[in-house]
């Protein structure tokens, strides 16, 4: 058997490439992968992630080393999350001898919650997206977080003798930070401005309090993202921000949807 190890083997990815055309983004996609990440209480959750690795290949170059992902993921010395992203980034940067470095994390994250009257406690999960990009100019970070609510037709229930059309709807907000926002102060937000927020585990008066109070708070998609956009434009802390509602309608085949950009 001949000895690789011995050989010079050729670096192929290293070649010149003629057509001298960069690419924005080239590496890895669907990596599964473990995280850690701090809640607002200062406690760690684990989770697992699927992960996105990128980085930016100048036009010199034929291809980039994409065993070089695989390597630093799973040889950097703790589970990636947002206290460490930046130093990562800078890893990845300096391996691959790139200007610029980005990943795309998407993992469910899992809140502790009462019910509203009888408290009995149950986890609800939230799906939430991290985007991070890493130059020599700094990081810049989009958090972007799922949040399943309630939303009470408000037509339906003014032209409606008893009763009123209700629906679960997602609500995405993705906001560029200038600093840190917690997963929980969007949760808080969303939830805060719907129709009724939704529990892992209800009992009886539990059940009778959500539908009553999601009936007195009635809320078009338009409301719902409007209401959102107000809250989320007051937060210093934003750059700016997108938020979008999903609503899928219990009495139509086909969802309702809204979406406001907006920069703070």
């Amino acid at each position: 058997m001949r000895d690789c190890a011995a050989e010079t083997l050729e670096d192929v990815q290293g070649r010149a490439d003629p057509r001298a055309i960069a690419i924005q983004r080239v590496g890895v996609k669907a990596v599964r992968h473990p995280l850690r990440i701090s809640d607002r209480g200062g406690r760690i959750q684990h989770s697992i992630a699927l992960c996105n690795m990128y980085v930016a290949l100048p036009a010199h170059l034929k291809g980039t080393h994409m065993s070089r992902f695989l390597e630093i993921l799973n040889q950097y010395p703790e589970p990636v999350g947002v206290a460490n992203i930046d130093s990562f980034l800078e890893e990845v940067r300096h391996r691959l001898e790139a200007e610029e470095a980005r990943v795309e994390l998407r993992f469910p994250y899992f809140v502790n919650k009462k019910a509203p009257v009888s408290g009995v406690e149950s986890l609800l999960d939230y799906e939430v997206e991290i985007q991070a990009e890493r130059t020599a100019a700094g990081l810049r970070l989009e958090l972007g977080v799922m949040v399943p609510v309630t939303s009470l037709c408000p037509c339906s229930k003014s032209i409606s003798d008893y009763g009123a059309h209700n629906q679960r709807s997602h609500v995405w907000v993705r906001a560029d930070t200038r600093q840190t926002v917690w997963i929980e102060d969007i949760i808080d937000l969303v939830e805060s401005v719907a129709s009724c927020q939704l529990y892992g585990l209800l009992k009886r008066p539990d059940e009778k309090f959500v539908t009553e109070y999601a009936y007195d708070h009635p809320k078009f998609v338009e409301d719902m993202v409007r209401d959102v956009a107000l809250r989320l434009r007051q937060d210093r802390r934003i750059r700016r921000f997108t938020v979008s509602s999903e609503n899928f309608e219990s009495i139509h085949n086909h969802s309702a949807y809204a979406e406001i950009q907006m920069d703070n």
